[in-house]
């Protein structure tokens, strides 16, 4: 079964090559593809240097543009299923194979890590937390299931919802809670997988300065998108 194990990454020059061996050491056998988004330090040739396959955007896009590139090479390549890993070194790659085991066994077609489930994952700052709690209990309230991190970014899923990714129902600029209501309205399976996660060594965070701000607006509007456009089922 051909598995591609994702990394989106900016500016990650320092830790990509650690966050790569990480992963060959746990499962040497899967692809490793790289996004370099743009980046201005050598993410790119580190990432090469280290065995992994880089795909790099011409200037920086974004997060969820990074990802979808990952999704649409996944699919023309030919891949069953896909691991999604941070390029900073938060997920720890030891926990690749329980994240995978749903999806491999077909209980589910998306498992998401979540960090709140594990004795050893590490607590967001108060302010973070609140703001995913809110979205937790929206996630709850719309689709009837409990994740308790819905802004994880560590996930593994197969090739319909690979497939379904790559469309333009895809929330490309901030794909947390809304993407989750949107592939459980799609009809897929989802389910939560206990993951160990490290907190940013430089402290950084997609959501940092003013972004939060924009971060909720822009959820808040994606999620009203997405409850009114018509439901598109696709899992059979």
């Amino acid at each position: 079964m051909k598995i591609l194990v994702l990394i989106p990454a900016y500016n990650e020059a320092a830790r990509i090559a650690v966050v790569i061996e990480g992963i060959r050491r746990v499962v040497p056998d899967y692809d490793i593809l790289v996004v370099n988004d743009g980046s201005i330090d050598t993410t790119a040739i580190v990432a090469q240097s280290a065995g992994a396959t880089v795909v790099s955007h011409p200037f920086n896009m974004g997060y969820g543009v990074a990802i979808q590139t990952g999704y649409k090479y996944a699919l023309a390549n030919g891949y069953k299923i896909l691991v999604q890993v941070d390029g900073d070194g938060q997920h720890d790659p030891a926990f690749i194979p329980s994240l995978l085991q749903p999806v491999i066994t077909g209980e589910s077609d998306f498992a998401i890590g979540s960090r709140f489930l594990s004795e050893s994952g590490y607590c967001p700052p108060l302010a973070r937390r609140a703001g995913m709690a809110v979205f937790r209990k929206i996630v709850q309230l719309v689709t009837g299931l409990r994740i308790t991190d819905s802004t994880s970014g560590y996930q593994a899923f197969n090739r319909d919802v690979i497939r379904f990714f790559t469309g333009e129902s895809f929330p490309c600029d901030y794909p947390d809670a809304d993407m989750l209501i949107t592939i459980h309205q799609a009809g897929f399976r989802i389910s939560e997988v206990p993951v160990r996660m490290y907190a940013n060594a430089e402290g950084k965070s997609m959501h940092g300065g003013l972004k939060p701000l924009y971060y909720i607006f822009k959820m808040f509007l994606s999620i009203f998108v997405t409850l009114l456009r018509k439901k598109e089922r696709v899992r059979r």
